[in-house]
């Protein structure tokens, strides 16, 4: 109850006094200090996996990389074992990497599209159905995708990827090898395309959705068309979501194992190595999968493992270069306010990332 003057009772806490917190009791506190202990704890955790990782990959790879009789960086070869152990990254760098941009080219435009579809485009009784169909795609295990790819798709691929062959080979990364085969690094990577759109696609959904509803209407009231308030107001605002989600999307690319150990065939070890797409390879993951039963001797455990040193590196700079980028892009795709002045007044700015 109030007192007839509008003023709380001096028995209850109030936060309207200046400069005076609001006493939440002895409860309130206690909740306070145990939520707050829980946070630091777990993000600690985190931090301390993390650390133990790569501590533990680290210390096994030391090991195996003084006995490397070999470039470990530019070599191709990879003989980890007998009495000249020798072995390089070069190629399943390459292969690692070009699966994955060529998964990320195919990915993420049609992710945004379609996010763009789902949400400003589509009828409600079209969009929810597209959507969870699309969502449903992260929910098929990667064997799945992977013997699919390799005895349904690949197969379809075979007209295109002659075509392009016979258009760009010229061009190294196009030349069509002499060994005919199904299973390339192109099919691979058409794969992880498929593999890596639901996450794009969702979060690019989400951050597309929470555009503000001020810049949307205000496009259109200036009038603007629907695109053109797509392209100056949603677009800009989610710029920083969609990058975050492409990098989630190429972390999951770098690091997926089972679809691309059954789609891509192995080159024989006498053959000279072929930096073409529509030849086969072997990624990080898929070198460390298929070649488990050699873990016989610390010699050739350790080799695989700073194989997978890299791969954890790799992966944790992707991340932290997507951190950075959403850091300096702000909220909505923008820089932070700055400050400028003009004349004797100070006024704030705030313009879209150039």
């Amino acid at each position: 109850m109030s007192s007839t003057d509008g003023t709380a009772p001096p028995d209850r806490p109030t936060d309207r006094t200046p400069g005076k917190k609001l006493d939440l009791g002895p409860v309130g506190h206690l909740g306070d200090r145990l939520f707050a202990g829980l946070a630091r704890g777990s993000g600690g955790l985190v931090v301390l996996i993390v650390a133990f990782v790569g501590i533990f990959l680290l210390a096994l790879a030391i090991p195996a990389l003084a006995g490397n009789n070999s470039s470990f960086l530019f070599s191709r070869i990879w003989e980890p074992g007998g009495d000249n152990p020798r072995f390089g990254i070069a190629a399943l760098f390459y292969t690692t990497l070009i699966s994955s941009i060529i998964a990320m080219v195919i990915a993420v435009p049609i992710a945004v599209g379609v996010a763009l579809f789902t949400t400003y485009y589509a009828p409600k009784r079209l969009s929810a159905p597209v959507s969870h169909a699309i969502d449903l795609l992260a929910a098929v295990p990667s064997i799945i995708y992977g013997l699919w790819g390799i005895l349904f798709f690949a197969p379809i691929l075979r007209p295109v990827i002659n075509g392009l062959a016979g258009a760009l080979g010229w061009i190294p990364l196009f030349e069509k090898p002499v060994t005919d085969n199904l299973g390339v690094v192109f099919t691979a990577s058409v794969v992880l395309a498929i593999m890596i759109l639901p996450v794009v696609t969702a979060i690019s959904r989400e951050i597309f959705a929470q555009t503000p509803v001020a810049h949307r209407e205000g496009a259109l009231a200036l009038g603007a068309t629907r695109w053109e308030m797509i392209r100056m107001s949603v677009l800009p605002y989610g710029r920083s979501g969609v990058v975050s989600a492409s990098m989630l999307g190429l972390g999951r690319a770098l690091g997926e194992t089972v679809a691309v150990l059954i789609i891509l065939s192995v080159p024989n070890g006498n053959d000279p190595w072929n930096s073409s797409i529509f030849a086969g390879g072997e990624t990080f993951a898929s070198k460390i999968a298929n070649n488990a039963a050699e873990f016989d001797s610390p010699e050739k455990t350790g080799a695989y493992i700073a194989a997978g040193l890299v791969l954890f590196v790799v992966t944790f700079l992707v991340n932290s270069a997507a951190r950075l980028i959403v850091a300096r892009s702000g909220p909505g795709g923008k820089r932070p306010r700055k400050i400028r002045r003009i004349g004797d007044k100070t006024a704030q700015t705030e313009g879209a990332t150039p």
